[in-house]
């Protein structure tokens, strides 16, 4: 009993010292890829055009693609999504992610643009959200915070497990600056709207009227042509009217400065912020993976910046805790069911003691065969907690009726034990081999059935054997004296009748 009592506080020390990965959910292989491409700000469709075919090309290289579909101009101009579908699982070898590090080595290739493929996550984080995405926020200016994101991405981009890191926080959209003379526009009598309007008209284009032409009508639009509104010398070459009629060119009015700027200026909890995100190598965790992202936040950032976590990482940080308080809260109602059913605090806790040794045999199971600590194997360790101490009731209920019928305690846990085998064996079986085509799937979504039926499957074996030898055990220990002082209890009326 005391050798069986030293292991099961062995296996509660040893349980955190299973250092198993953990993420929001296994990495699956959806039988696709997303492609999103980015060329540089003030692109044209034709430019992304001729990148796009580049793109193509490198998949007609992939033999595991079977088809695929782009779109070019969206959702900006500058931008191209393209999806290629794989090939069916039984016929070919390599997984999704394989594929996708090898389509990243080449689009590395291709000058003009930036391709990052990457295989959409199993839950949480939207269709085209990365791995790991945070959210920097501060109160000083875009600048600074420019300058924080730049460092910031250059110390994750060192770190390994990190690939295709991007900052949405870029000073690169080209923009055109125009400085109106004032005292020039007000000589000829032309005002600042006047110019605006002029600009607008000429370059952006204006529908004037329509005209019907039989059964058809048309749009009238004033417009320069394309090849006159091309350069940003063209700004100059517009004219306004002045106050006496007389046309006047824009290159005598009007100062034009080529610069760059934020391509959107993005808040998060009315504080200046910007995202950045990152793939993860495989065998790189998401838990991980945000621990190391937040202490580079926190040693280049400092107590300038502020962050908090979005898409998949968000959702991951979410779902661990509450899972937390769902295992607790699923080991404190078990016990209170099986103390109003026991009517006793003691006998519930005899049989819980396996618990622990069944948890510890599944996260050794789970770290032996490459799972993860993700929402599947935590459902199915809460589901275990209900499957080992049904062993349990077996062996203490049945000692607790032959206690009643007069027999001693050692033989009352013996017969138990004895007598209960069969029965926990068969119970076990039937659950492991239920759980086996869970534990040994292929195919779609097969990496979330994995974990949890290792989980089952380990958890239920190494539960089961310590079951046979720990209750028994524990029960001896602690029963004893338990059943006792009930029994005193129960006689001291009688003693005082007589």
């Amino acid at each position: 009993a005391a050798l069986l009592a030293l292991t099961v506080i062995g296996g509660l020390l040893a349980l955190p010292k299973v250092k198993l990965n953990a993420e929001l959910a296994p990495a699956e292989d959806p039988g696709f890829i997303l492609t999103w491409a980015q060329g540089p700000q003030g692109a044209t469709v034709q430019f992304m055009d001729k990148y796009a075919t580049q793109i193509e090309q490198v998949y007609e290289t992939i033999p595991e693609i079977s088809h695929y579909f782009l779109f070019v101009g969206w959702p900006n101009i500058n931008n191209s999504i393209s999806f290629p579908a794989l090939k069916d699982w039984s016929e070919r070898t390599r997984s999704a992610q394989e594929i996708q590090g090898e389509l990243f080595g080449k689009f590395m290739g291709i000058p003009g643009v930036m391709a990052f493929p990457q295989v959409p996550p199993a839950l949480g984080g939207g269709f085209f959200g990365q791995d790991l995405q945070l959210v920097v926020q501060t109160t000083a200016s875009y600048q600074e915070l420019g300058a924080i994101m730049e460092q910031i991405k250059a110390e994750m981009s060192k770190t390994p497990g990190f690939a295709n890191v991007r900052s949405e926080l870029e000073v690169n959209k080209p923009e055109l600056k125009l400085d109106v003379d004032r005292d020039k526009a007000s000589a000829i009598g032309v005002d600042v709207a006047q110019v605006g309007r002029a600009l607008e008209t000429m370059m952006g284009g204006r529908q004037v009227t329509r005209f019907k032409r039989g059964s058809e009508q048309y749009d009238v639009v004033v417009q320069l042509d394309r090849a006159d509104r091309s350069t940003p010398a063209a700004l100059s070459e517009v004219y306004v009217r002045g106050k006496d009629g007389r046309m006047v060119q824009l290159a005598n009015l009007v100062k034009i400065e080529e610069a760059v700027a934020l391509p959107e200026m993005e808040h998060f909890n009315k504080l200046r912020s910007a995202n950045i995100g990152a793939s993860l190598a495989p065998g790189f965790a998401l838990g991980d993976a945000i621990d190391s992202a937040e202490q580079i936040i926190d040693r280049v950032g400092g107590d300038k910046v502020t962050y908090d976590l979005a898409g998949q990482s968000r959702e991951f940080r979410k779902v661990s805790s509450s899972t937390t308080w769902l295992f607790a809260l699923a080991l404190a109602f078990i016990f209170l069911v099986l103390a109003a059913q026991f009517e006793s605090f003691v006998d519930p806790l005899v049989i819980l003691l396996a618990v622990p040794l069944a948890i510890a045999g599944a996260l050794v199971t789970l770290k032996l065969t490459g799972g993860s600590i993700n929402i599947y194997s935590q459902i199915g360790l809460i589901t275990l907690v209900g499957l080992i101490a049904k062993h349990g009731i077996l062996i203490v209920e049945f000692a607790n009726q032959l206690r009643a019928q007069g027999r001693t305690l050692v033989e009352a846990v013996v017969e138990s034990a004895t007598l209960r085998l069969r029965p926990i064996l068969m119970t076990t079986g039937a659950m492991v081999l239920g759980a086996l085509p869970l534990a040994l799937a292929d195919g779609a979504g097969a990496e979330a059935r994995q974990d949890i039926g290792w989980v089952v499957v380990g958890g239920l074996l190494v539960g089961t054997f310590f079951t046979l030898f720990v209750v028994p055990a524990f029960y001896t220990l602690l029963a004893r004296r338990h059943r006792e002082t009930e029994r005193d209890e129960a006689l001291e009326p009688a003693h005082s009748t007589r």
